[in-house]
């Protein structure tokens, strides 16, 4: 059972993904209209995601510690409701959140009040929906979400496989071994598959949630010049006949290539004087802060292991491809 970590990996990788694309989104509010109200009668048509809206709902205004309930709710289906509220003039010129039952969207509408007092009385107390297994339901990202199962393992794999690659030249610089030589460049060019898998997911992520395939951002920058990096070390060994001389040339060309790639993915995009859209960069909160929850980490970690399996084991073929290759034309 010497290849049981390619099982793992293949069980993985197919566990992750039906998981990631079969297990539904937690249900939320994502709109409501009108978004500022004034004291007097006013109906506010609330937009739910994967809701079952029914019309004994508990609709109500909190805005700090003041409550509002809705004196009238009519159901138009299961993810669209009308609600009509009372607002009295003591409520707080501030932003107010809307709850339905145990959904509550966070700062959904701004209430223009007097704030000398509330005279309406507090709502009853609402209680959770059973607890079911499900993804995270985050503003803008929606259905995206699913991505991160796909997207960051990419370039995790990435990494892992530059990073066998760059061993490999080190190793190269102490014995002028060949056959590390030959390991270095399958690494680097596998590697530079999830590059490009990882850039592709990262172009579809963009254009779902900021609109564009790509902008001017600093991580997206810095990973396509990675990429180029990469490329350049390949071209550079299709330049020189020697074999021992390119073993050499590209071992050296990979370790500064490695350096730069954690300075171009790691370093420069977390400067907080540097703007940038991609979460945990130029000062913006990690994904991890904000839009995780163990739901989601559940199925993320196998994910990342398993492509990173997967990723070696393609590695592996491709050594062994090519160490047939060089044996056969000698």
């Amino acid at each position: 059972m010497k290849n049981w970590w390619k099982f793992l990996g293949i069980g993985l990788l197919l566990l992750a993904s039906i998981a990631a694309l079969r297990i539904p989104l937690a249900p939320a509010l994502v709109h409501v209209s009108p978004d500022r109200i004034a004291p007097g009668t006013t109906d506010i048509t609330i937009t739910g995601y994967n809701t079952a809206f029914t019309s004994g709902a508990l609709v109500k205004l909190v805005n700090e510690e003041q409550q509002v309930c809705a004196t009238s709710v009519s159901v138009l289906d299961a993810s669209h409701l009308t609600a009509r509220f009372e607002v009295p003039a003591g409520m707080k010129a501030n932003l107010t959140d809307v709850s339905v039952d145990d959904l509550i969207y966070t700062g959904a509408l701004f209430t223009e009040g007097l704030g000398a007092g509330i005279t309406s009385a507090v709502c009853p107390e609402t209680y959770p929906a059973p607890a079911s297994f499900t993804f995270p339901n985050r503003s803008i990202l929606y259905e995206s979400i699913r991505n991160l199962h796909f997207h960051v393992p990419m370039w995790f794999t990435m990494i892992v496989l530059m990073g066998i690659s760059v061993f490999q030249s080190i190793k190269v610089l102490g014995n002028n071994s060949l056959d590390n030589d030959l390991a270095a460049e399958m690494a680097a060019r596998i590697g530079l598959v999830f590059c490009v898998l990882g850039l592709i997911t990262g172009a579809l992520w963009a254009r779902a949630t900021w609109g564009a395939f790509w902008t001017n951002d600093v991580k997206l920058n810095g990973a396509a010049v990675t990429g180029l990096i990469y490329v350049a070390y390949l071209v550079l060994r299709g330049s020189v006949q020697d074999a021992h001389k390119r073993a050499r040339l590209a071992a050296i060309y990979n370790i500064f290539a490695f350096m730069l790639l954690v300075l171009f993915l790691f370093v420069v995009p977390r400067l907080n004087a540097i703007d940038s859209l991609h979460p945990g960069n130029g000062g913006n909160s990690g994904f991890n802060d904000l839009d995780m929850d163990n739901s989601l980490r559940s199925i993320f970690y196998p994910a990342v292991l398993g492509w990173i399996l997967v990723g070696c084991w393609m590695y592996d073929l491709r050594v062994r491809a090519a160490r047939l290759a060089n044996n056969l034309d000698r």
